[in-house]
């Protein structure tokens, strides 16, 4: 049996600020070989990835973690990579997120047997671009997609086992370039206002509800982030107008379905504007079925507490395992992730750890 407590320590000590690895995959994978894991290293650019696979009976459940962490920042009152405990808790960067995740499925991994694979990459905090998304890819060429990841972020807010993600909102950002003529105030009638082009555009995006929201998601929200000009003097006309959004939507919508609405409406207020969209990810959800069903019957067994199943927050790797089947997310409490003196209570690492036991015994049975 590999303690989650110990393993988790030995995670904490390595210093992996995205994109370092520090050795921390290293120290996962010896615990997973010598539990008679095969895995697989996928180095993809920069960034340190693997997969790692035990074979059994029943379906194929994998877990899904990351091994980079956040810069730690100053003001610690404790070394943020000594793994320090005190008073029960465990402090260090990636505590929560989510190295205490990642040592309570390994360990609970070393005490079941199961069909089970774990995706672990260095790639979450950073750019995401040679992380999961690629990883997945080879898993789909080699046969390896499971029936059902789950993915280890801190998902909780009061206590282990009050909230399961069962989808993520899709994000997207807009940069809109409204072109003018530039000219002196006191003679509008020679110039072109592009400021003036770009305002009734402006006011009608944040004038129009997307939508109610749905019974799994909050409405789609639109947020105007910045506008600029570049306009240093007080009596001149600006050329150019930009301004700068973001979109947290929910299923009723696709990045294409917006990107085509923001086009529509460039179309009747500034029809020589240009639009550049960036799509981080589409919104999706797991639908009530064995899959979750697995997982929140595992939570109410352990920690007696029937969690909300909700799809608040941002972004995660869960969008892109959603394009391959059917994914959850549930770890620890997230309130001090990315903050100064993040920390792990031990005891909710042992309780998560009973968790995924419950988990890997029911769903792999």
């Amino acid at each position: 049996m590999i303690a989650p407590v110990a393993l988790a320590q030995d995670l904490l000590r390595c210093n992996s600020v995205t994109p370092a690895d520090g050795g921390a995959q290293g120290v996962l994978i010896q615990a997973l070989e010598g539990l008679g894991f095969t895995v697989t290293r996928l180095r993809f650019g920069e960034i340190e990835n693997f997969f790692a696979e035990r074979p059994g009976q029943g379906a194929h459940l994998c877990f899904a973690g990351h091994t980079d962490v956040v810069p730690p920042g100053e003001g610690w009152a404790h070394d943020p990579f000594a793994a320090t405990e005190q008073d029960g808790i465990i402090y260090g960067r990636g505590a929560v997120d989510m190295k205490g995740g990642i040592a309570a499925f390994v360990s609970a991994a070393s005490q079941v047997p199961g069909h089970v694979s774990l995706l672990i990459t260095g790639d979450e905090e950073g750019e995401a671009k040679d992380g999961t998304v690629k990883v997945l890819e080879w898993m789909a060429e080699h046969g390896k997609i499971p029936d059902f990841c789950v993915v280890g972020e801190p998902t909780c807010r009061g206590r282990v086992g009050d909230v399961v993600k069962v989808g993520r909102r899709g994000s997207m950002n807009a940069r809109i370039s409204v072109p003018g003529r530039q000219g002196h105030a006191a003679y509008p009638h020679l110039a072109d206002n592009a400021v003036h082009k770009l305002i009734p555009l402006l006011n009608e995006l944040i004038g129009k509800k997307l939508d109610e929201g749905t019974p799994f998601f909050e409405p789609s929200s639109l947020q105007i982030t910045s506008v600029d000009v570049g306009n240093p003097a007080t009596n001149v006309i600006p050329a150019l107008a930009t301004a700068k959004l973001n979109i947290r939507f929910n299923d009723l919508h696709s990045g294409a379905s917006l990107t085509a609405y923001l086009r529509e409406a460039l179309t009747r207020h500034a029809p020589d504007a240009t639009l550049e969209v960036s799509i981080s990810g589409e919104a999706f959800l797991t639908q009530p079925g064995k899959e979750i069903g697995a997982l929140t019957g595992a939570i109410e067994r352990v920690t007696g507490v029937t969690p909300e199943q909700n799809t608040g927050g941002g972004t995660s790797d869960a969008r892109f395992i959603s394009r391959y089947c059917p994914v959850a997310e549930f770890g620890l409490v997230g309130a001090t992730m990315h903050k100064v003196d993040e920390a792990v209570p031990v005891a909710d690492l042992r309780q998560l750890t009973e968790v995924y036991k419950a988990l890997i015994m029911a769903f792999c049975a």
